[in-house]
């Protein structure tokens, strides 16, 4: 059996997590909660013989732990882990945009530190049992806990990558925009149909055939060759009707179009359109 680990957080990913290790015989000995109530239902749902815990508690439960904590509380829960007695052993957060710097006051204790974050979208516990299975994570902080971070990431059938120092902001800007703006952008081409006069029930059922083709084909062929559309034929009449029709639409929609536009103008450039073509499209997109 390997040895156990301690989870500080039981929200959507501390819950995956935690019940994805214990399935693989990894025991998950405690989980702690900024709640009794919470922990005792992370601890069900982890299961396994999983015990409801107090962040200070943890040390006295594992010599690794995992804070899977939102990042503003990241820095507080470690030092509520420290001030427990953790004085050896590893600790990984699961932020996206901080280094493992945000651990400070464990490595100040000679714990080893790093980070290990899910590529992924966990809407709830259970639908993260499956995004986290085969998923990508970025991992780094001092060795020890790059490594144990890398074993997480195999022992569910994911692969491990390292952002370069520094760069873990950037990282996630990356990832917001794959996930959290392709959800922006889903909702304001669905509130472009319903003034459009499509009925709400049926715009969004009625986009999905061409979100879904549009992401498989970005992933497949990349983004240059999936880019379809008046940007990519250089068509600067149709891209000024709608601008036009966006007239009385929300201020947030209008600059989204210009925004995505105008990179997919510069897609279209790099894909061979004529520079006259694409400076025409550019002035129109501009504020």
């Amino acid at each position: 059996m390997q040895n156990p680990v301690a989870i500080a957080g039981g929200g959507r990913v501390g819950q995956a997590l935690g019940r994805l290790l214990a399935e693989r015989g990894t025991p998950v000995a405690a989980v702690a909660c900024r709640s009794a109530a919470h922990a005792e239902q992370a601890a069900a749902f982890i299961g396994a013989g999983c015990a409801p815990a107090g962040y200070g508690e943890l040390s006295a439960w594992a010599e690794r732990t995992l804070i899977a904590v939102p990042d503003d509380a990241i820095e507080d829960v470690a030092a509520r882990i420290a001030a427990g007695g953790m004085r050896r052993g590893l600790a990984l957060h699961t932020s996206g945009a901080l280094g493992h710097e945000a651990l400070e006051p464990l490595a100040r204790q000679g714990v080893h530190c790093g980070g290990l974050h899910p590529l992924q979208t966990v809407p709830s516990p259970s639908q993260g049992l499956a995004a986290l299975r085969g998923a990508f994570f970025a991992v780094g902080g001092d060795e020890p806990a790059a490594k144990w971070a890398e074993d997480i990431a195999g022992a569910l059938g994911g692969h491990a990558f390292r952002i370069a120092p520094g760069a873990r902001p950037l990282y996630h800007a990356a990832a917001v925009m794959a996930s959290n703006y392709l959800v922006a952008l889903v909702d304001a081409a669905t509130s472009l149909m319903e003034r459009a006069g499509v009925a709400p029930d049926r715009a969004l059922p009625a986009l999905a055939p061409l979100v879904e083709a549009s992401a498989r084909n970005a992933l497949a062929l990349g983004p240059e060759k999936a880019l379809t559309g008046p940007i990519r034929r250089g068509d600067a009449a149709t891209v000024m009707r709608h601008l036009a029709a966006l007239a009385d639409a929300p201020p947030s929609v209008r600059k989204l179009y210009r925004a995505a536009g105008a990179h997919a103008v510069h897609l279209a450039r790099r894909g061979g359109l004529e520079e006259s073509k694409a400076d025409a499209l550019e002035n129109l997109l501009r504020e």
